[in-house]
Protein backbone atom coordinates (compact mmCIF):
# COMPACT_ATOMS: atom_id res chain seq x y z
CA UNK A 1 0.00 0.00 0.00
CA UNK A 2 1.32 3.47 -0.82
CA UNK A 3 2.29 5.74 2.06
CA UNK A 4 0.09 8.54 0.72
CA UNK A 5 -2.93 6.20 0.81
CA UNK A 6 -2.25 5.31 4.44
CA UNK A 7 -2.23 9.01 5.31
CA UNK A 8 -5.60 9.98 3.83
CA UNK A 9 -7.24 10.38 7.26
CA UNK A 10 -4.19 11.87 9.00
CA UNK A 11 -3.11 15.47 9.55
CA UNK A 12 0.55 15.55 8.50
CA UNK A 13 3.47 17.37 6.93
CA UNK A 14 5.95 15.53 4.70
CA UNK A 15 9.34 16.93 5.77
CA UNK A 16 11.40 14.85 3.37
CA UNK A 17 11.01 12.02 0.90
CA UNK A 18 8.20 10.85 -1.38
CA UNK A 19 4.81 9.65 -0.08
CA UNK A 20 4.41 7.49 -3.22
CA UNK A 21 6.69 4.90 -1.62
CA UNK A 22 5.17 1.44 -1.12
CA UNK A 23 4.72 0.27 2.49
CA UNK A 24 4.80 -3.45 3.36
CA UNK A 25 3.76 -3.21 7.03
CA UNK A 26 3.58 -0.87 10.04
CA UNK A 27 5.77 -1.14 13.14
CA UNK A 28 5.62 0.80 16.41
CA UNK A 29 8.44 -1.27 17.95
CA UNK A 30 11.80 -0.86 16.17
CA UNK A 31 12.59 -4.53 16.81
CA UNK A 32 9.55 -5.53 14.72
CA UNK A 33 10.35 -3.31 11.74
CA UNK A 34 10.77 -5.31 8.52
CA UNK A 35 11.86 -4.55 4.98
CA UNK A 36 9.67 -1.87 3.46
CA UNK A 37 7.80 -1.08 6.68
CA UNK A 38 6.63 2.23 8.12
CA UNK A 39 7.98 2.98 11.61
CA UNK A 40 5.79 5.04 13.95
CA UNK A 41 7.58 6.70 16.88
CA UNK A 42 5.44 6.29 19.99
CA UNK A 43 6.22 7.95 23.31
CA UNK A 44 5.54 6.42 26.71
CA UNK A 45 6.35 7.28 30.31
CA UNK A 46 9.62 5.34 30.17
CA UNK A 47 10.41 5.05 26.44
CA UNK A 48 10.58 7.22 23.33
CA UNK A 49 10.39 5.66 19.88
CA UNK A 50 12.13 8.68 18.39
CA UNK A 51 15.36 7.37 19.91
CA UNK A 52 15.08 4.08 18.01
CA UNK A 53 14.66 5.32 14.45
CA UNK A 54 18.17 4.15 13.53
CA UNK A 55 17.36 0.63 14.74
CA UNK A 56 14.08 0.58 12.79
CA UNK A 57 15.83 1.70 9.60
CA UNK A 58 18.56 -0.88 10.16
CA UNK A 59 15.83 -3.54 10.34
CA UNK A 60 14.33 -2.43 7.04
CA UNK A 61 11.92 0.45 7.73
CA UNK A 62 11.65 2.76 4.75
CA UNK A 63 9.55 5.62 6.14
CA UNK A 64 9.07 7.22 9.56
CA UNK A 65 6.16 8.96 11.25
CA UNK A 66 7.24 11.18 14.15
CA UNK A 67 6.15 14.18 16.20
CA UNK A 68 9.59 15.80 16.04
CA UNK A 69 12.30 16.00 13.40
CA UNK A 70 14.60 12.96 13.37
CA UNK A 71 17.31 11.73 10.99
CA UNK A 72 15.97 9.16 8.50
CA UNK A 73 18.96 8.71 6.15
CA UNK A 74 16.97 10.24 3.31
CA UNK A 75 13.88 8.06 3.73
CA UNK A 76 10.47 9.77 4.01
CA UNK A 77 9.79 11.59 7.28
CA UNK A 78 6.19 12.45 8.12
CA UNK A 79 5.52 14.83 11.01
CA UNK A 80 2.17 14.57 12.86
CA UNK A 81 0.77 16.30 15.96
CA UNK A 82 0.28 12.99 17.80
CA UNK A 83 1.88 9.72 16.69
CA UNK A 84 -0.61 7.59 18.63
CA UNK A 85 -3.54 9.17 16.80
CA UNK A 86 -1.67 8.70 13.53
CA UNK A 87 -0.92 5.04 14.29
CA UNK A 88 -4.62 4.37 14.84
CA UNK A 89 -5.65 6.15 11.66
CA UNK A 90 -3.05 4.59 9.36
CA UNK A 91 -3.59 1.13 10.87
CA UNK A 92 -7.30 1.35 10.06
CA UNK A 93 -6.40 2.27 6.48
CA UNK A 94 -3.74 -0.45 6.21
CA UNK A 95 -6.20 -3.17 7.26
CA UNK A 96 -8.99 -1.66 5.10
CA UNK A 97 -11.16 -0.46 7.98
CA UNK A 98 -12.39 -3.82 9.27
CA UNK A 99 -14.57 -2.19 11.96
CA UNK A 100 -16.97 -1.10 9.21
CA UNK A 101 -17.56 -4.77 8.36
CA UNK A 102 -18.47 -5.70 11.95
CA UNK A 103 -20.88 -4.67 14.65
CA UNK A 104 -18.55 -3.24 17.29
CA UNK A 105 -19.13 -3.11 21.04
CA UNK A 106 -16.84 -1.17 23.37
CA UNK A 107 -16.96 -1.75 27.13
CA UNK A 108 -15.44 0.57 29.72
CA UNK A 109 -15.58 0.75 33.52
CA UNK A 110 -13.41 0.15 36.56
CA UNK A 111 -14.72 -3.36 37.08
CA UNK A 112 -16.75 -5.82 35.06
CA UNK A 113 -15.34 -5.26 31.56
CA UNK A 114 -14.13 -8.84 31.12
CA UNK A 115 -17.23 -10.45 32.63
CA UNK A 116 -19.57 -8.26 30.61
CA UNK A 117 -17.70 -8.98 27.37
CA UNK A 118 -17.93 -12.72 28.01
CA UNK A 119 -21.65 -12.46 28.81
CA UNK A 120 -22.33 -10.60 25.58
CA UNK A 121 -20.31 -13.10 23.57
CA UNK A 122 -22.05 -16.05 25.27
CA UNK A 123 -25.51 -14.69 24.41
CA UNK A 124 -24.59 -13.81 20.84
CA UNK A 125 -22.98 -17.19 20.25
CA UNK A 126 -26.16 -18.88 21.51
CA UNK A 127 -28.08 -16.75 19.00
CA UNK A 128 -25.77 -17.81 16.17
CA UNK A 129 -23.98 -14.46 15.91
CA UNK A 130 -20.32 -15.36 15.60
CA UNK A 131 -18.31 -12.93 17.71
CA UNK A 132 -14.69 -12.19 18.49
CA UNK A 133 -13.38 -10.65 21.70
CA UNK A 134 -10.45 -8.35 22.51
CA UNK A 135 -9.60 -7.80 26.16
CA UNK A 136 -7.92 -9.00 29.32
CA UNK A 137 -8.25 -12.64 28.29
CA UNK A 138 -6.52 -11.89 24.98
CA UNK A 139 -7.89 -12.12 21.44
CA UNK A 140 -10.62 -14.76 21.39
CA UNK A 141 -11.83 -16.05 18.04
CA UNK A 142 -13.64 -19.39 17.81
CA UNK A 143 -11.86 -21.62 20.34
CA UNK A 144 -8.49 -19.90 19.90
CA UNK A 145 -7.07 -17.41 22.40
CA UNK A 146 -4.13 -15.23 21.39
CA UNK A 147 -2.34 -13.71 24.35
CA UNK A 148 -1.88 -9.95 24.61
CA UNK A 149 -0.04 -7.68 27.05
CA UNK A 150 -2.66 -4.97 27.60
CA UNK A 151 -6.42 -5.13 28.16
CA UNK A 152 -6.74 -2.81 25.16
CA UNK A 153 -3.87 -3.55 22.74
CA UNK A 154 -2.16 -0.93 20.59
CA UNK A 155 -4.30 0.36 17.73
CA UNK A 156 -2.30 -1.52 15.07
CA UNK A 157 -3.02 -4.82 16.83
CA UNK A 158 -6.69 -4.02 17.31
CA UNK A 159 -7.08 -3.34 13.59
CA UNK A 160 -5.06 -6.42 12.69
CA UNK A 161 -7.26 -8.70 14.79
CA UNK A 162 -10.48 -7.05 13.65
CA UNK A 163 -9.43 -7.94 10.10
CA UNK A 164 -8.73 -11.51 11.24
CA UNK A 165 -12.21 -11.67 12.77
CA UNK A 166 -13.75 -10.60 9.46
CA UNK A 167 -11.72 -13.21 7.60
CA UNK A 168 -12.92 -15.91 10.00
CA UNK A 169 -16.56 -15.01 9.55
CA UNK A 170 -17.24 -13.00 12.70
CA UNK A 171 -20.15 -10.60 12.56
CA UNK A 172 -19.40 -8.81 15.82
CA UNK A 173 -16.34 -7.62 17.76
CA UNK A 174 -16.47 -7.02 21.52
CA UNK A 175 -13.63 -4.85 22.82
CA UNK A 176 -12.70 -4.00 26.40
CA UNK A 177 -11.76 -0.34 26.20
CA UNK A 178 -9.67 0.64 29.20
CA UNK A 179 -9.23 4.23 30.36
CA UNK A 180 -5.56 4.07 29.35
CA UNK A 181 -6.54 2.62 26.00
CA UNK A 182 -8.82 5.62 25.45
CA UNK A 183 -6.23 8.07 26.77
CA UNK A 184 -3.61 6.67 24.40
CA UNK A 185 -5.95 6.59 21.37
CA UNK A 186 -5.67 2.82 20.92
CA UNK A 187 -9.32 2.56 19.89
CA UNK A 188 -9.22 5.58 17.56
CA UNK A 189 -10.33 4.80 14.04
CA UNK A 190 -13.41 2.94 15.32
CA UNK A 191 -16.89 4.39 15.72
CA UNK A 192 -18.43 1.80 18.02
CA UNK A 193 -21.98 0.74 17.31
CA UNK A 194 -22.50 0.29 21.04
CA UNK A 195 -20.65 1.50 24.13
CA UNK A 196 -21.12 0.18 27.68
CA UNK A 197 -20.33 1.84 31.03
CA UNK A 198 -20.24 -0.72 33.86
CA UNK A 199 -19.16 1.31 36.93
CA UNK A 200 -16.55 3.71 38.27
CA UNK A 201 -14.45 3.59 41.44
CA UNK A 202 -11.00 4.55 42.66
CA UNK A 203 -8.26 2.72 40.76
CA UNK A 204 -5.45 3.31 38.26
CA UNK A 205 -4.19 6.48 39.92
CA UNK A 206 -0.42 6.93 39.91
CA UNK A 207 2.66 6.87 37.76
CA UNK A 208 2.08 5.58 34.23
CA UNK A 209 -1.71 5.69 34.75
CA UNK A 210 -3.90 8.70 35.68
CA UNK A 211 -2.89 11.73 37.71
CA UNK A 212 -6.33 12.34 39.24
CA UNK A 213 -9.77 10.76 39.53
CA UNK A 214 -11.15 13.53 37.34
CA UNK A 215 -8.75 12.60 34.56
CA UNK A 216 -9.60 8.92 35.03
CA UNK A 217 -13.34 9.65 34.69
CA UNK A 218 -12.76 11.93 31.70
CA UNK A 219 -10.89 9.18 29.87
CA UNK A 220 -13.80 6.80 30.50
CA UNK A 221 -16.17 9.40 29.07
CA UNK A 222 -14.30 9.45 25.75
CA UNK A 223 -16.00 6.22 24.68
CA UNK A 224 -19.36 7.99 24.61
CA UNK A 225 -18.05 10.52 22.12
CA UNK A 226 -16.99 7.58 19.95
CA UNK A 227 -20.07 5.35 19.82
CA UNK A 228 -23.55 5.50 18.31
CA UNK A 229 -25.50 4.16 21.30
CA UNK A 230 -24.32 4.08 24.91
CA UNK A 231 -25.64 1.80 27.66
CA UNK A 232 -25.18 3.34 31.11
CA UNK A 233 -25.36 1.95 34.65
CA UNK A 234 -27.79 4.53 36.03
CA UNK A 235 -27.17 3.42 39.63
CA UNK A 236 -23.51 4.48 39.52
CA UNK A 237 -23.03 7.91 41.08
CA UNK A 238 -20.64 8.84 38.27
CA UNK A 239 -23.04 8.06 35.42
CA UNK A 240 -23.58 11.74 34.66
CA UNK A 241 -19.84 12.42 34.71
CA UNK A 242 -19.12 9.65 32.24
CA UNK A 243 -21.74 11.10 29.90
CA UNK A 244 -20.32 14.61 30.05
CA UNK A 245 -20.06 15.83 26.45
CA UNK A 246 -21.45 12.58 25.01
CA UNK A 247 -22.54 12.52 21.38
CA UNK A 248 -24.37 9.17 21.38
CA UNK A 249 -27.91 8.04 22.07
CA UNK A 250 -28.22 6.62 25.58
CA UNK A 251 -30.11 3.82 27.28
CA UNK A 252 -29.89 2.92 30.96
CA UNK A 253 -29.92 -0.14 33.17
CA UNK A 254 -29.95 -0.76 36.91
CA UNK A 255 -32.17 -1.39 39.93
CA UNK A 256 -33.57 2.15 39.70
CA UNK A 257 -37.18 2.40 38.56
CA UNK A 258 -36.08 5.15 36.17
CA UNK A 259 -33.84 2.78 34.19
CA UNK A 260 -34.84 1.53 30.76
CA UNK A 261 -34.02 -2.03 31.82
CA UNK A 262 -34.71 -2.75 35.50
CA UNK A 263 -33.53 -5.59 37.75
CA UNK A 264 -35.72 -6.71 40.68
CA UNK A 265 -35.95 -9.49 43.25
CA UNK A 266 -32.25 -10.39 43.30
CA UNK A 267 -31.56 -13.75 44.97
CA UNK A 268 -28.28 -15.53 45.62
CA UNK A 269 -28.16 -19.15 44.43
CA UNK A 270 -25.80 -21.78 45.87
CA UNK A 271 -26.68 -25.39 45.12
CA UNK A 272 -24.93 -28.44 43.71
CA UNK A 273 -21.82 -26.49 42.76
CA UNK A 274 -23.85 -23.69 41.11
CA UNK A 275 -22.80 -20.37 42.58
CA UNK A 276 -24.78 -17.61 40.97
CA UNK A 277 -27.63 -15.16 41.15
CA UNK A 278 -31.24 -14.99 40.03
CA UNK A 279 -33.22 -11.83 39.27
CA UNK A 280 -36.27 -10.58 37.41
CA UNK A 281 -36.33 -8.08 34.56
CA UNK A 282 -38.84 -5.36 33.88
CA UNK A 283 -38.97 -2.39 31.54
CA UNK A 284 -37.92 -3.36 28.04
CA UNK A 285 -38.05 -7.08 28.86
CA UNK A 286 -39.89 -9.23 31.38
CA UNK A 287 -37.86 -12.32 32.25
CA UNK A 288 -36.50 -14.30 35.17
CA UNK A 289 -32.77 -14.71 34.69
CA UNK A 290 -30.16 -17.03 36.22
CA UNK A 291 -26.53 -15.97 35.95
CA UNK A 292 -23.75 -18.49 36.50
CA UNK A 293 -21.57 -15.91 38.30
CA UNK A 294 -22.21 -14.78 41.89
CA UNK A 295 -22.93 -11.38 43.36
CA UNK A 296 -24.91 -8.20 42.75
CA UNK A 297 -22.26 -6.91 40.35
CA UNK A 298 -23.13 -9.89 38.13
CA UNK A 299 -26.66 -8.53 37.88
CA UNK A 300 -25.32 -5.22 36.58
CA UNK A 301 -23.01 -6.95 34.11
CA UNK A 302 -25.88 -9.15 32.92
CA UNK A 303 -28.17 -6.14 32.51
CA UNK A 304 -25.65 -4.40 30.27
CA UNK A 305 -25.16 -7.57 28.24
CA UNK A 306 -28.92 -7.96 27.80
CA UNK A 307 -29.27 -4.31 26.72
CA UNK A 308 -26.61 -4.75 24.05
CA UNK A 309 -27.87 -8.10 22.77
CA UNK A 310 -31.45 -6.87 22.65
CA UNK A 311 -30.31 -4.61 19.80
CA UNK A 312 -29.27 -7.74 17.90
CA UNK A 313 -32.87 -8.98 18.24
CA UNK A 314 -31.78 -12.23 19.84
CA UNK A 315 -34.34 -14.61 21.29
CA UNK A 316 -35.19 -14.74 24.98
CA UNK A 317 -33.86 -18.29 24.99
CA UNK A 318 -30.45 -17.11 23.76
CA UNK A 319 -30.35 -14.55 26.58
CA UNK A 320 -31.33 -17.07 29.25
CA UNK A 321 -29.04 -19.84 27.99
CA UNK A 322 -26.15 -17.47 27.40
CA UNK A 323 -26.20 -16.09 30.95
CA UNK A 324 -26.92 -19.43 32.60
CA UNK A 325 -23.96 -21.07 30.85
CA UNK A 326 -21.45 -18.20 30.83
CA UNK A 327 -18.01 -18.83 32.27
CA UNK A 328 -15.26 -16.25 32.57
CA UNK A 329 -11.76 -17.60 32.87
CA UNK A 330 -10.23 -16.39 36.11
CA UNK A 331 -13.23 -14.35 37.24
CA UNK A 332 -14.91 -16.18 40.13
CA UNK A 333 -14.40 -19.29 38.03
CA UNK A 334 -15.81 -22.42 39.67
CA UNK A 335 -13.82 -25.65 39.40
CA UNK A 336 -15.39 -29.09 39.77
CA UNK A 337 -14.44 -30.90 42.97
CA UNK A 338 -15.67 -34.19 44.44
CA UNK A 339 -16.58 -32.80 47.88
CA UNK A 340 -19.45 -30.68 49.15
CA UNK A 341 -17.51 -27.43 49.01
CA UNK A 342 -16.87 -24.74 46.40
CA UNK A 343 -13.46 -24.05 44.84
CA UNK A 344 -12.97 -20.83 42.87
CA UNK A 345 -10.22 -19.13 40.90
CA UNK A 346 -10.24 -15.34 40.76
CA UNK A 347 -7.93 -12.64 39.45
CA UNK A 348 -8.28 -10.43 42.57
CA UNK A 349 -4.77 -9.07 43.03
CA UNK A 350 -5.26 -5.85 44.97
CA UNK A 351 -7.25 -4.72 47.98
CA UNK A 352 -10.12 -3.26 45.96
CA UNK A 353 -10.76 -6.37 43.87
CA UNK A 354 -10.20 -8.69 46.85
CA UNK A 355 -12.70 -6.79 49.00
CA UNK A 356 -15.25 -6.96 46.21
CA UNK A 357 -14.86 -10.72 45.72
CA UNK A 358 -14.76 -11.66 49.39
CA UNK A 359 -17.71 -9.45 50.31
CA UNK A 360 -19.68 -11.06 47.48
CA UNK A 361 -18.84 -14.56 48.68
CA UNK A 362 -19.53 -13.71 52.34
CA UNK A 363 -23.15 -13.07 51.36
CA UNK A 364 -23.50 -16.77 50.51
CA UNK A 365 -22.91 -17.61 54.19
CA UNK A 366 -20.22 -20.29 53.73
CA UNK A 367 -19.17 -22.62 56.53
CA UNK A 368 -15.70 -21.07 56.12
CA UNK A 369 -14.38 -18.61 53.60
CA UNK A 370 -10.77 -19.53 52.85
CA UNK A 371 -8.62 -17.21 50.76
CA UNK A 372 -5.32 -18.33 49.26
CA UNK A 373 -3.21 -15.48 47.92
CA UNK A 374 0.19 -13.85 47.60
CA UNK A 375 1.32 -10.55 46.15
CA UNK A 376 3.39 -9.42 43.21
CA UNK A 377 7.06 -8.63 43.61
CA UNK A 378 8.56 -5.33 42.41
CA UNK A 379 5.28 -3.60 43.27
CA UNK A 380 4.39 -1.08 46.03
CA UNK A 381 4.45 -2.69 49.47
CA UNK A 382 1.30 -0.88 50.53
CA UNK A 383 -0.69 -3.21 48.27
CA UNK A 384 0.50 -6.16 50.34
CA UNK A 385 -0.47 -4.56 53.64
CA UNK A 386 -3.88 -3.65 52.28
CA UNK A 387 -4.53 -7.12 50.84
CA UNK A 388 -3.54 -8.65 54.18
CA UNK A 389 -5.97 -6.40 56.04
CA UNK A 390 -8.84 -7.17 53.67
CA UNK A 391 -8.34 -10.93 53.78
CA UNK A 392 -7.78 -10.92 57.55
CA UNK A 393 -11.05 -9.06 58.04
CA UNK A 394 -13.23 -11.00 55.58
CA UNK A 395 -11.75 -14.53 55.49
CA UNK A 396 -12.08 -17.23 58.12
CA UNK A 397 -8.65 -18.43 57.05
CA UNK A 398 -5.99 -16.80 54.89
CA UNK A 399 -3.41 -19.05 53.24
CA UNK A 400 -0.36 -16.95 52.37
CA UNK A 401 1.70 -18.17 49.46
CA UNK A 402 3.57 -17.15 46.30
CA UNK A 403 2.27 -15.14 43.39
CA UNK A 404 4.54 -13.52 40.78
CA UNK A 405 7.41 -12.78 43.17
CA UNK A 406 9.56 -11.54 40.27
CA UNK A 407 12.93 -10.37 41.63
CA UNK A 408 11.91 -10.46 45.30
CA UNK A 409 12.11 -13.24 47.88
CA UNK A 410 8.64 -14.70 48.36
CA UNK A 411 9.18 -14.90 52.14
CA UNK A 412 9.79 -11.16 52.30
CA UNK A 413 6.59 -10.52 50.38
CA UNK A 414 4.66 -12.78 52.75
CA UNK A 415 6.08 -10.93 55.76
CA UNK A 416 4.64 -7.71 54.36
CA UNK A 417 1.23 -9.35 53.91
CA UNK A 418 1.42 -10.64 57.51
CA UNK A 419 1.77 -7.07 58.79
CA UNK A 420 -1.64 -6.27 57.33
CA UNK A 421 -3.30 -9.44 58.58
CA UNK A 422 -1.98 -9.02 62.11
CA UNK A 423 -3.84 -5.73 62.41
CA UNK A 424 -7.12 -7.65 62.08
CA UNK A 425 -6.41 -10.69 64.25
CA UNK A 426 -7.54 -12.90 61.37
CA UNK A 427 -6.41 -16.52 61.28
CA UNK A 428 -3.75 -17.40 58.72
CA UNK A 429 -1.08 -19.91 57.79
CA UNK A 430 2.00 -19.59 55.57
CA UNK A 431 2.75 -22.11 52.80
CA UNK A 432 5.22 -20.44 50.38
CA UNK A 433 4.94 -23.09 47.64
CA UNK A 434 1.70 -22.25 45.81
CA UNK A 435 1.05 -25.81 44.67
CA UNK A 436 1.41 -27.11 48.22
CA UNK A 437 -0.83 -24.32 49.46
CA UNK A 438 -3.55 -25.32 47.00
CA UNK A 439 -3.18 -28.96 48.04
CA UNK A 440 -3.57 -27.99 51.69
CA UNK A 441 -6.81 -26.13 50.96
CA UNK A 442 -8.30 -29.06 49.06
CA UNK A 443 -7.15 -31.69 51.54
CA UNK A 444 -8.60 -29.82 54.54
CA UNK A 445 -11.82 -28.57 52.91
CA UNK A 446 -15.00 -29.00 54.94
CA UNK A 447 -18.63 -29.23 53.85
CA UNK A 448 -19.99 -25.82 52.97
CA UNK A 449 -16.58 -24.12 52.60
CA UNK A 450 -15.87 -21.65 49.83
CA UNK A 451 -12.19 -21.61 48.85
CA UNK A 452 -10.81 -18.81 46.69
CA UNK A 453 -7.49 -19.15 44.86
CA UNK A 454 -6.86 -15.44 44.37
CA UNK A 455 -4.37 -13.52 42.27
CA UNK A 456 -3.63 -15.66 39.22
CA UNK A 457 -7.01 -15.77 37.53
CA UNK A 458 -6.56 -16.36 33.80
CA UNK A 459 -2.76 -16.36 34.07
CA UNK A 460 -1.01 -19.65 33.36
CA UNK A 461 2.44 -18.81 34.71
CA UNK A 462 4.45 -17.79 37.76
CA UNK A 463 7.21 -15.24 37.33
CA UNK A 464 10.24 -15.92 39.53
CA UNK A 465 13.60 -14.16 39.20
CA UNK A 466 12.66 -12.81 35.78
CA UNK A 467 11.64 -16.21 34.39
CA UNK A 468 8.06 -17.23 33.66
CA UNK A 469 7.28 -20.82 34.62
CA UNK A 470 4.13 -22.59 33.39
CA UNK A 471 1.59 -22.67 36.21
CA UNK A 472 -2.09 -23.11 35.37
CA UNK A 473 -4.16 -23.53 38.53
CA UNK A 474 -6.79 -25.55 36.69
CA UNK A 475 -4.15 -28.13 35.79
CA UNK A 476 -2.68 -28.00 39.30
CA UNK A 477 -6.09 -28.64 40.89
CA UNK A 478 -6.73 -31.62 38.59
CA UNK A 479 -3.33 -33.08 39.45
CA UNK A 480 -3.98 -32.68 43.18
CA UNK A 481 -7.45 -34.22 42.94
CA UNK A 482 -5.96 -37.22 41.14
CA UNK A 483 -3.40 -37.59 43.93
CA UNK A 484 -5.94 -37.32 46.74
CA UNK A 485 -8.89 -39.26 45.34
Amino acid sequence: MLLKDLLVSTEYVCVRGDTNIKISDIAYDSRKAVKGSLFVCLKGSDFDGHKFVDKALENGARAVIASEVVETNGWPLILVPDTRVALAQISAEFFKKPAFELKTIGITGTKGKTTTSCMIRSILQKAGVKSGLIGTLGIVIDDETIKTVNTTPESYDIQKYLRLMVERGCKCAIIEVSSLGLKQHRADGIIFDYGVFTNFSSDHIGKNEHETMDEYLFCKSLLFKQCKTGFINIDDENCEGVLCGHTCKTETFGFSETADLIAKNEQLVLQNGYLGVKFDLSGKLNLSVFVNIPGKFSVYNALSAIEVCNHFHVSEKAILDGLNDVKVKGRIETLKVPGNYTLLIDYAHNALSMESVLTTLRAYKPNRLITLFGAGGNRPKIRRYEMGEVSGRLSDLSVLTADNSRDEDVLNIIKDIEEGIKKTGGEYIVIPDRREAIKYCIATAQDGDIIVLAGKGHEDYQEIKGVRHHFDEREIVNEILNELY
